[in-house]
């Protein structure tokens, strides 16, 4: 019976060495003339422990991790192939309690089929909800998603059922279905990992949408710092194209849609949806002023729908499972899963996908276990680079979009950062400001000029010159972004800023420096 082992193609595993993994594999099952094949596959999102290893035996998968390619040969003679005990042996995959307390709607294939095989795709129910979507009618299929409760994952939390319904409701000759894969967020790699671990469903999802509002012509926007995803993707895609999920028939229905990946130049400001238009259009990414909207006036003029790749790839199940069941998960109006990308200083760094409503302090110090340099955790940015830090005083916060908004923060793309006591926040504030200065379009005057000034007025502070003064003037400027900046660039920097001056008081007033001795 031929067994087959598991290596991830995963950006993170091949990272740490996978690649090699997988070729002395090889060459080992040839040179020992063994029946075993191997499956690239992707990640199950546990990067402290890639490349892990899996293999099927009848008891269910048994994963060994991190690997190395000079493993190989032990782990083979300690009986790899039959899942025995070794010092990498880790159990049963399903049991690891990092994977056994999540909840994997979304990500309930990714690191479990082979990303570009169809037929495995179907075996684990995979187009069922594209299937069910054929049988309704568009308003019926918006009404689902609008249901479900279903909020924009890339960082506003905007309703996806309301944006659908605008396009269906807005006439054109021509509709399209934009996916923001430009994941720029740092500490975040969900939808990286859709892309290359589980192609098919960002896919299901961009057909679903365009039958629901009239849309036969999508585009994946992604950056070029994901060559894997990309290639991966373009590879699925072709796939799709010959199974009859793309092309003039959907499935056999009388319903058209394609799409195809376009790659950008890795602009930060290029993941708001209207610079990302712009870049797609083939000009520079520079933010658009609203209104118009994009569901009334997107791409090349026509109703789009921009959604991220979570929110895409949620919408399978929704359509597969029902709005009751998907909105059963969740808290107020946050409903359905979240997926959690836990970076930075932190133990148990991966994704983790659980229903809304875990506490941010269980996440990073339960599920996260902490800081993975064994300080005290001082502070969690969450959001990416224009999220909120919080520190350890608000980590009763519930993982919840208005729950945050209360307290000054935002969810953004789940994405968390964890620093231990040793960090700086005012440098951290610094940061803030100098990373909008750099990524601005330069479009309006307070985040152009605002970040710029930003970063001077804490070199102020930094150097003590007048800190309370220099504060007063870094608290206005904040401000101004905050209300006057066209985009969330930079409306969004002064959350980092003004949390880290809130909480952190102490590291943004310098201890003076020493009189000389005479």
């Amino acid at each position: 019976m031929t067994v087959t082992i598991y290596v991830p193609r995963d950006s993170g595993a091949l990272a740490v060495g996978a690649e090699k993994v997988a070729k002395q594999l090889q060459a080992e099952i040839d040179g020992r003339n063994l029946d075993v094949k191997i499956v690239r596959n992707g990640s199950r999102g546990l990067y402290w422990l890639e490349p892990m290893v899996e293999v099927e035996t009848p008891n269910g998968r048994v994963a060994y991790g991190p690997v190395k390619a000079t493993d190989v040969p032990a782990l083979l003679d300690n009986g790899m192939a039959d899942g025995r005990v070794h010092p990498l042996w880790l159990g049963l995959t399903d049991q690891l309690p990092f994977l056994a307390r999540q909840t994997r709607l979304t990500f309930a294939r990714c690191g479990i089929t082979d990303p570009v095989s169809l037929d495995d795709y179907r075996a684990h129910d995979g187009l069922k909800g594209l299937e069910h979507a054929l049988r309704l009618s568009p308003a019926e299929i918006v009404a689902q998603v609008t249901e479900s409760g279903l909020r924009g994952r890339g960082g506003a939390g905007f309703p996806t059922g309301i944006k659908w319904k605008t396009v269906l409701d807005t006439a054109g000759t021509q509709k399209y279905i934009v996916c923001n894969a430009d994941e720029g967020d740092s500490g975040t790699f969900a939808d990286r990992m859709i892309m290359e671990g589980d192609p098919f469903v960002l896919i299901e999802g961009m057909v679903i949408a365009g039958i629901a509002v009239g849309a036969t012509r999508g585009y994946i926007y992604t950056r070029s710092e994901y060559p894997h995803a990309i290639a991966i993707m373009n590879e699925a895609i072709e796939v799709a194209r010959r199974g009859g999920v793309l092309g003039p028939s959907v499935l056999g229905s009388s319903h058209a849609f394609d799409l195809e990946v376009r790659v950008g130049a890795g602009a930060y400001v290029c993941g708001e949806e209207t610079a990302l238009l712009e870049s797609l259009e083939g000009r520079r990414g520079i933010v658009r002023a609203k209104p118009p909207l994009p569901a009334h006036k997107g791409l090349f003029g026509k109703p789009t729908v921009i959604n991220n790749v979570i929110s895409l790839a949620s919408v399978p199940i929704i359509l597969d499972r029902g709005a009751a069941f998907y909105k059963d998960f969740g808290m107020g109006r946050s409903r359905g899963t979240i997926t959690l990308q836990i970076a930075g200083n932190v133990k148990y760094g991966g994704l983790f996908e659980t229903a809304f409503g875990l506490s941010l302090g269980e996440i990073v110090e339960d599920i996260g276990g902490g800081t993975r340099s064994g300080r005290p955790v001082k502070a969690v940015q969450v959001g990416g680079p224009l999220g909120a830090y919080f520190p350890r005083e608000l980590f009763d916060t519930p993982f919840d979009y208005e729950a945050f908004a209360a307290r000054d923060g935002l969810i953004g793309h789940a994405g968390l950062v964890v620093f231990d006591d040793s960090v700086d926040m005012l440098k951290q504030a610094r940061f803030a400001m100098e990373f909008c200065a750099i990524e601005s379009c330069g479009k309006c005057t307070p985040c152009r000029i605002g970040s710029t000034r930003g970063v001077e007025v804490v070199d102020r502070i930094s150097a003590n010159i007048e800190p309370e003064k220099q504060i007063e003037v870094l608290t206005d400027l904040c401000n101004t972004m905050k209300f006057g900046s066209l985009c969330a660039l930079g409306g969004f920097t002064p959350y980092p800023v003004m949390s880290a001056l809130t909480h952190f008081p102490e590291d943004f007033r310098p201890a003076p420096v020493a009189a000389a001795a005479e």
